[in-house]
């Protein structure tokens, strides 16, 4: 593109800056209103049942570069985890933009399309740690580092105004399960040619020291099922493939055979055995092996480490699987963290496993079971002194991560450190680093088949509903606007009687008839005046014995 006087070097997360989840980060090169922008990652976030009742997945709110799709030259995604990458079937048909993924990324996503009938086939480029490629006015190299999924990568943003870093998720580990470790000595070369920015992840800047190893987890899984004097059951992130191998081979050192349990887990499994990382295992148990396995010989891996109540760990629970359960005796670990808002389900299950005479591990126990993908402060310092950025901006991660980072990047030394949050324009260059501008930003929702916005989805009507149910009313009148018979009323998710005992159905029908009694027959010809009238009436009925305000439809016909 032409070189003017007033290009601009510019980044925009429309999600992933003030919440953890739903990643999806805008770079734009060029002056104002004529930028090229790049998308880093198009991810999602999960919903919470009772505000989002129904609701599949939350995505970010794009129209802004959707308007600007003329302009997209293309979408890199850094990994495969749902909030790096999960909503590319749903967004891409707005952007029809370029994209660039890794071997295993671009796997998943063709698994995921073969298994949702209605999912747009996405031509895709596939590039690997080390490979440098452009997009547009960018120069894009890709920096393997450590993470808990295959093939991880921080990419290397280089334009005219400069090289920024966009460290995606990452973490510092010298002994990983599933390679690469963190490039070190290409982080130092970034640095010493002069980096702009650094992007950086924020997850864990919360956290004192440095994570351990996943092969240290590995080695505390083992001693855990050496143990174990029945089943194990291992409960982890379908996405984390270094940690299904480290349970796999823990099992396989201890003489027992490995049955997994889970959709998302065998199509995970399924891809990584493709690109060979599952090399060197036995083959898995099949289910309906499952009952001729001595208890001491099996570990099973199974879904559901978030409580998800349809999940293998959840049925397992509640004994509502068919050829598998557990019993007395047995162990279920859980090889994960808990993600806020998850807390409940998850104890839920905890409880009905325990009620079965189960005994729980999690990682607030003393072994060793789970370590994070991210980086802690320790490793976060080293980031720095490899790269030494002018700015620093920290993302991923909610308010108290992002100025957790932005405090130690200040204390490290960092020259500029910015805030930014979900919808900021950032300019990196030329000059002083600054926010110039906003675009707008939210959330919409995947429901069904459809996509949209909390109004357009019906979702706030249903949150209502959740929390006081529904009430229908059919008034009938007859052609001298009298009532032709009592109104029909159905009430749903609504008390069955106040405190007294007397229904409450019979309340609110008499209010209705009430109602329409007190409006002069003159009056009633105005039909959407006694629907009202009504309306009113009943909710008022049910909020004075119930003292709840449920929605009301009433239906008006002559």
């Amino acid at each position: 593109m032409a070189e003017t006087g007033n290009t601009e070097l510019v980044f925009a997360p429309l999600g992933g800056v003030g919440e953890i989840g739903m990643n999806f980060a805008l770079y734009g090169f060029g002056p104002a209103g004529a930028r090229e922008w790049l998308v880093v990652d198009v991810g999602v976030t999960f919903p919470d049942a009772a505000f989002h009742p129904g609701v599949d997945l939350v995505l970010p709110d794009i129209r802004f570069i959707e308007q600007e799709a003329a302009n997209l030259r293309g979408i890199v995604i850094t990994h495969a985890h749902e909030d790096h990458y999960g909503a590319l079937h749903d967004l891409w048909p707005r952007l029809k933009a370029p994209v660039w993924m890794t071997p295993f990324a671009a796997g998943l996503l063709e698994a995921k399309r073969q298994g949702e009938g209605n999912a747009p086939k996405i031509p895709v480029t596939v590039y690997r740690a080390g490979d440098r490629f452009r997009v547009g006015p960018f120069t894009i190299e890709a920096v393997p580092v450590s993470h808990s999924i295959p093939e991880p990568v921080s990419l290397a943003i280089t334009t005219p105004l400069g090289t920024v870093i966009h460290t995606a998720d990452w973490k510092i580990d010298p002994a990983p399960e599933i390679g690469p470790r963190t490039d070190e000595a290409r982080f130092r070369a970034l640095g010493d040619e002069g980096v702009l920015a650094l992007i950086c992840d924020s997850t864990n800047a919360l956290r004192e020291g440095e994570s351990p190893s996943e092969q240290a987890v590995g080695a505390g899984l083992r001693q855990l099922i050496e143990k174990a004097p029945g089943r194990v059951a291992v409960t982890t992130f379908s996405s984390n493939v270094g940690r299904i191998r480290s349970i796999a081979e823990a099992a396989r050192d201890c003489g027992r055979q490995v049955l997994i349990l889970g959709r998302s887990l065998k199509r995970m499994i399924g891809v990584a055995d493709e690109l060979g990382y599952m090399e060197g295992l036995p083959e898995f148990a099949a289910e309906e092996d499952y009952g001729s396995i001595p208890r001491r010989n099996l570990v099973v891996i199974c879904t559901g480490s978030q409580g998800e109540p349809r999940a293998a760990l959840a049925k397992l629970a509640r004994e509502e699987m068919k050829s598998v359960s557990l019993t007395a005796g047995d162990m279920v670990i859980f090889s994960s963290r808990t993600i806020p808002g998850n807390e409940r389900p998850i104890l839920e299950i905890k409880n009905q496993l325990i009620d079965q005479g189960i005994t729980i591990v999690d990682d607030g126990s003393e072994a060793l079971v789970h370590v994070s993908g991210h980086p802690r402060r320790n490793e976060l310092r080293r980031m720095y002194e490899w790269t030494r950025p002018r700015i620093g901006v920290p993302v991923h991660g909610e308010a108290a991560h992002l100025v957790a980072q932005g405090e130690l990047m200040k204390n490290s030394g960092i020259p500029e450190v910015i805030q930014v949050r979900n919808g900021d324009i950032l300019r990196m260059a030329p000059g002083t680093a600054a926010i110039i501008d906003q675009v707008p930003f939210g959330r919409v929702y995947k429901d069904g088949r459809l996509v949209g916005d909390d109004t357009a989805m019906g979702i706030r009507d249903r949150r209502k509903l959740s929390f006081a149910g529904h009430v229908a009313v059919n008034v009938v009148l007859d052609d001298r606007y009298e009532l032709a018979g009592d109104p029909d009323l159905v009430a749903i998710g609504v008390a069955a009687a106040d405190s007294r005992g007397e229904a409450l159905e019979d309340l609110m029908l008499d209010a209705a008839i009430g109602a329409v009694d007190s409006i002069p027959r003159a009056r009633r010809r105005d039909l959407e005046l006694v629907q009202e009238s009504v309306r009113r009436a009943v909710r008022g009925a049910a909020t004075e014995a119930w003292g709840k305000k449920p929605l009301v439809t009433v239906f008006v016909t002559r």
